[in-house]
């Protein structure tokens, strides 16, 4: 027995296998302008006299860029690198996200992830509302200091993010 599947449905299955794409394109961070955005970040915290590490990664959490400020302590690179691995993966800053998770129970299991870091210095790159990266600070005494870093970089370097 052969069933008939009504008209509307089979032009809805049409629709949505022709929308669906087989090949994505997306934006990528180039090396060049992580390495900007990483310097540019070095730079603005070693003018407000913090020695910090920045790292900016990819979409995927790849490392893209380091540089290390002279004097910057040796736990700045891990913690860094977390913190722009949380900031990319979440597509959020880990301020943010840290402030969520000290006021929501159930977001306080963030900190169980594998590699996250919910201390304020990650900061996602977006272009529009796509995030292709993000960077992380570490070594200024305070997240928010961090962020004030990578933010200031990210400014810099905006007209490049379109």
């Amino acid at each position: 027995m052969i069933r008939r599947l009504p008209f509307a449905l089979v032009l809805l299955a049409a629709a949505s296998a022709a929308s669906a794409q087989a090949v994505r394109t997306e934006r990528a961070l180039s090396l060049d302008l992580a390495n900007q955005i990483a310097g540019a970040t070095v730079a603005a915290c070693t003018t407000a006299g913090y020695a910090v590490t920045a790292t900016v990664v990819d979409r995927a959490g790849g490392i893209r860029a380091v540089q290390r400020a002279d004097n910057a302590g040796p736990h700045t690179l891990g913690a860094s690198y977390q913190k722009a691995y949380t900031s990319a993966s979440a597509k959020n800053t880990t301020l943010a996200m840290m402030e969520g998770a000290q006021k929501n129970p159930a977001a306080a299991n963030l900190v169980n992830i594998p590699g996250f870091l919910l201390l304020g210095g990650g900061v996602p790159i977006k272009v529009g509302n796509d995030t292709i990266g993000a960077v992380g600070v570490g070594g200024a005494p305070g997240g928010h200091l961090d962020e004030q870093c990578a933010v200031a970089a990210l400014d810099k370097v905006k007209d490049q993010l379109k």
